[in-house]
């Protein structure tokens, strides 16, 4: 019997299905929006924050990288105040909330079309 596809070959094509696999699972810009200059003394700086440049582009995502249950993240302390540097809304609920109630801010991929919403998540911390 004669073999058909050398051993070669078969490499090749289980290397390419690899490199086409990985290559879906990347999160890529899927657009750009154009910075606006904040009004004035609306530029919060702090906790190492920047502010959009006027005309700068900056890409936009509607995806997050693959996660897990033991993805790593950074944690930052923001606001969800009317006002406060975390920007509108929350996006679960419509409403501001005050910041002595615990919210959690998620990424795209975590956020997953609000399925997460209204529910606890854990955080384990390091420090």
């Amino acid at each position: 019997m004669t073999c058909f596809f050398s051993k070669g070959y078969i490499l090749v094509i289980l290397l390419l299905a690899i490199f086409l696999v990985s290559e879906a699972q990347q999160c890529h810009p899927s657009g750009r929006i154009r910075g606006r200059k904040p009004p004035p003394r609306q530029c919060n700086k702090e906790d190492d924050s920047d502010c959009c440049k006027a005309g700068k582009m900056y890409p936009t995502y509607t995806c997050s990288p693959p996660m897990s249950g033991d993805t790593q993240a950074c944690l930052t302390l923001n606001s969800f105040e009317a006002g406060g540097e975390g920007g509108g809304s929350s996006e679960c609920d419509g409403k501001y909330h005050n910041d002595n109630t615990p919210v959690v801010a998620l990424s795209t991929g975590w956020y997953n079309g609000g399925s997460r919403c209204l529910n606890n998540i854990r955080i384990n911390g390091n420090g």
